[in-house]
C-alpha cells in the first residue's frame, strides 16, 4: 500500500491482539515439511502458522517468530536459535515462548523486542539492528530492514524498529521478510535461494506489490507466508500466477499456513 492507511492507536491495539488469538494448527494438522539441498546436508522447512516457520539444518533448529501456542511446535526439536522480527503479538508472543523448550536457545532480536522480553530471557538475547550480522553455531544471520511505505514515525512498522533476516545455511541464503512492504532494500537483495514474503493488508503489502518485489530480487524459491489480513486470506494463487507469468524459473511454493482456520 503506497498510501499508508492512518490508524489510531486504539485501532492498532484492538487488531493486533486479535491476530494472535486466531486459531493455529496443532502438530497433527500442520503443513508437510519441505527440504532444500545445501552443501552441508538438507535444510528442512516446516511451516507452522502465519509468520512462523521452523528450520532444521546441520543439527541445528531455528524457530522464527514462534506464536499462537506451544502445541503447534509439538514433536519438533528444541530450538538452538529463536529469531523474532518485531514487537507485535503475532511475532513476539511471550505465552508461546513460555511453553517451548527455549532454555538453551539464543534469542536474536532487535532492540525493541529485547525491551519487551520477559526478564528470564535477557541473558540469552543477541541484539541485531538493521545492517548487522551475527555468525554463530555454524550459521550466519543478517538483519535487514522491514517497514511500511511511505516512511513515517507513526507507521505500524516504522523503519529501524523490526528486522527481516537473511540466514546463510550451508551456502544457501534464506530471506525472511518480516512485516514489510516492497521496500528498496528488499528489491535490492541478491543471491537469495529461498524467500518467505508477507502479503496482507493493511499491515504489509498487497499481492501485486509482493509479486513485483519478488520479480525484482529473483529468489530461487519463494513461499508466500503471513498472508492473513483484515478481510481474510490473500490470494496467493494470484501471486503465483503473476510471478510465473513473468519469470517461470522462480519456484513459487504454496503451502497451507492456516490449516486450522475456519
Amino acid at each position: 500500500m503506497k498510501a499508508i492507511i492512518l490508524l489510531t492507536a486504539a485501532f492498532i491495539a484492538s487488531t493486533m491482539p486479535a491476530l494472535a488469538q486466531t486459531a493455529v494448527p496443532t502438530a497433527a494438522v500442520r503443513a508437510t515439511a519441505d527440504r532444500v539441498t545445501t552443501k552441508k546436508g538438507p535444510l528442512t522447512v516446516q511451516p507452522i502458522t502465519h509468520g512462523s516457520v521452523v528450520f532444521t539444518w546441520n543439527g541445528r533448529t531455528i524457530y522464527v517468530d514462534p506464536y499462537g501456542g506451544a502445541s503447534a511446535y509439538a514433536g519438533l526439536a528444541a530450538p538452538d536459535v529463536v529469531l523474532i522480527t518485531d514487537i507485535h503479538g503475532d511475532h513476539l508472543d511471550p505465552k508461546t515462548l513460555a511453553g517451548l523448550a527455549v532454555g538453551k536457545a539464543l534469542l536474536v532480536v532487535p532492540q525493541a523486542v529485547a525491551d519487551q522480553l520477559p526478564a528470564e530471557y535477557k541473558g540469552r538475547v543477541r541484539l541485531l539492528g538493521n545492517g548487522q550480522r551475527l555468525d554463530t553455531l555454524g550459521l550466519g544471520i543478517s538483519a535487514v530492514p522491514m517497514y511500511n511505505l511511505p516512511e513515517a514515525a507513526d507507521a505500524m512498522h516504522p523503519k529501524g524498529r523490526g528486522n527481516g533476516y537473511v540466514l546463510n545455511l550451508g551456502g544457501k541464503n534464506i530471506y525472511v521478510s518480516g512485516d514489510t512492504e516492497d521496500i528498496n532494500e528488499m528489491r535490492a537483495l541478491q543471491n537469495i535461494d529461498v524467500a518467505f514474503v508477507c502479503m496482507n493488508l493493511p499491515y504489509t503489502m498487497d499481492v501485486q506489490q509482493a509479486a513485483q518485489a519478488v520479480l525484482a530480487f529473483k529468489p530461487g524459491i519463494v513461499y508466500p507466508y503471513h498472508y492473513r489480513g483484515q478481510n481474510g486470506l490473500s490470494d496467493v494463487d494470484s501471486f503465483k500466477k503473476t510471478v510465473n507469468a513473468t519469470n517461470s524459473k522462480i519456484d513459487v511454493r504454496l503451502r497451507n499456513w492456516y490449516p486450522a482456520a475456519k
